[in-house]
């Protein structure tokens, strides 16, 4: 049986998973770009990660609006999963299950914060959840690197690169910026720009507002990120490499560089999705973090204008990400390459009358989710399977031909025919047993959400209603009590049943307003903590002529 035919049995399931692995692992000669075989090493593994993309956010999964060639290319590389979720929508806490291909009741982490454990988890979270992926993966025999934001605590954790480059969003004092890597390119190579204390765009006030990069699209991070990749991608030791480039982008502030900036026309743009206010404004935290970051009084031609920017920025990403892919391609082992394309949790960008993540809508939960491998996988394809962020772990490590899916489901062998799609998605927001929590449902068409700040219920029907707009907790009640059990039956496991009452249903909070406060969010690299209380505070005192 010759490689063409023993792929076409796996994709038909004639041929078996362990045989399918076997052969990767035994170093089975692959077809390279050029059609002669290889050495017969495992494939290289390449993840790329935006930060705060949502899932629509693509032209060739349907988005008219956008511009992304580089993206479109890797649709149809390969496989994309249109139901990609993330189970924990917020920075730290989603990429806390990347690194450990564990749910929120094992890494403890619920938001942006710290673990939040109980008696018996371990207070090390790779004690807690096992070794993490870069670690792992390098265990396995592969070279290592890691670029962009990794949002870990503290910001310079080993978590396992062999390569490591920094570029975190903000800086917290002068010896964090003077270590962060892309900080420390621009005040070495190019000084002048070194002024800028918001390399990224300003936040606080401006964190919704349209802006323009003060660095040109050349030095901006999203380009220093991936000419970094294209650096590590070039070399070669003999092992196979894992790469993960994250990029800063399209999260907040939109500040696309020259010309990324006037790229779209905000008149063009659509406005944002409001449903039925009662409706919208059930989750209490999303009115708390409109507030938070400025963001309650958005008007809708203001949101258009953000939508543009935003789309810039993805434009500009998907420049930068055309460089790296011409690299994987240039090695000659391209075809043997996995890659994985995914964002870390979407924003409501006006939806709902909602601004940033942290819901369980879809505009802030779903995200692209883009596997490729052209040696293994079909091009083109669409898949409606839910998977989610978790499964990340799983899909590196099978590729390696060690599988470890801990928490996460066998997405390659699903793929091969030779493992079940996962039944049901759980998703988890703010610690259990506080007025802060939410559980998420989604099984086939259904979407359940539970939050405890008031013991409200969502139920919606996506095939129906994609837009979430409709709610039928009312009128699907069968629906709704067995969507109700499984977040009940989910729960119920250490650490996360501290969202259950004593007798067994989902703990409710009397319906409470949360305080209204804003996130001030300067240099404090240079000493700036917030706004001073006299405006001339800011201003050098002038020498004597």
């Amino acid at each position: 049986m010759d490689f063409a035919e023993q792929k076409e049995s796996v994709m038909s399931g004639r041929f078996s998973r362990r045989g399918f692995l076997g052969m990767v692992a035994a170093g089975a000669a692959v077809k390279s770009v050029n059609g002669q075989a290889d050495s017969g090493r495992k494939p290289n593994v390449l993840f790329v990660m935006t930060d705060q993309q949502r899932a629509d956010a693509i032209a060739a999964l349907g988005n008219s609006h956008i511009y992304t060639p580089n993206l479109d290319r890797l649709v149809g590389r390969g496989v994309s999963f249109v139901n990609g979720y993330s189970t924990c929508a917020v920075c730290v806490a989603a990429r806390l299950t990347i690194r450990t291909g564990c749910e929120p009741p094992t890494t403890g982490c619920y938001a942006n914060m710290r673990p939040d454990l109980v008696e018996g988890q371990a207070a090390n979270n790779e004690d807690r959840c096992g070794t993490y992926l870069a670690r792992t993966m390098a265990r396995l025999g592969y070279r290592t690197f890691g670029i962009g934001k990794f949002h870990t605590s503290p910001w310079d954790e080993n978590i396992g690169y062999e390569v490591h480059l920094h570029s975190e969003e903000m800086y917290g004092s002068p010896e964090h910026r003077a270590r962060d890597d892309y900080a420390a390119f621009i005040a070495k190579e190019h000084p002048e720009y070194d002024f800028v204390e918001a390399l990224m765009g300003e936040r606080t006030e401006m964190y919704y507002m349209p802006q323009m990069s003060p660095l040109p699209a050349r030095l901006g991070v999203e380009a220093w990120a991936a000419d970094r990749a294209v650096e590590q991608i070039n070399s070669d030791d003999g092992r196979p490499y894992f790469g993960f480039v994250s990029f800063i982008g399209p999260h907040p502030p939109c500040a696309p560089p020259i010309p990324f900036n006037r790229m779209y026309d905000p008149d063009r743009m659509p406005n944002p999705v409001r449903g039925d206010k009662e409706v919208d404004g059930m989750d209490e935290y999303v009115l708390w973090m409109n507030y938070a970051i400025w963001a309650e009084d958005i008007t809708d031609s203001h949101a258009r204008a953000v939508k543009a920017r935003c789309y810039g920025e993805i434009s500009y990403i998907d420049e930068c990400l055309g460089r790296i892919l011409d690299a994987v391609d240039a090695r000659g082992d391209g075809q043997n390459t996995l890659i994985a394309f995914f964002a870390d949790h979407g924003d409501h960008l006006g939806d709902h009358g909602a601004w940033q993540k942290e819901s369980f809508f879809d505009v802030a939960c779903r995200v692209p989710f883009l596997v490729s491998w052209p040696e293994r996988l079909p091009a083109g394809a669409r898949r409606e399977e839910l998977v989610c962020l978790t499964d990340l772990f799983g899909i590196a490590t099978t590729a390696a031909a060690n599988p470890e899916l801990r928490e996460g489901a066998d997405v390659l062998g699903m793929l091969e025919g030779q493992a079940p799609a996962r039944e049901r998605l759980v998703g988890y927001y703010g610690v259990p047993g506080t007025n802060r929590f939410k559980v998420m449902v989604r099984e086939g068409e259904w979407k359940y959400i539970y939050m405890a700040n008031g013991g409200l219920e969502q139920l919606f029907n996506l095939e129906e209603d994609p837009q979430e707009l409709r709610q039928r907790i009312a009128d699907a009640t069968e629906v709704a009590g067995r969507m109700r059990a499984a977040a009940v039956e989910a729960v119920r496991r250490p650490n996360a049943n501290r969202a259950l009452d004593t007798d067994g249903a989902l703990k409710k909070f009397p319906r409470e307003e949360l305080k209204r406060q804003r996130i001030y969010q300067f240099d404090g690299s240079r000493g700036v903590r917030g706004f001073p209380e006299r405006p001339q505070d800011v201003v050098r005192p002038a020498k004597p002529l």
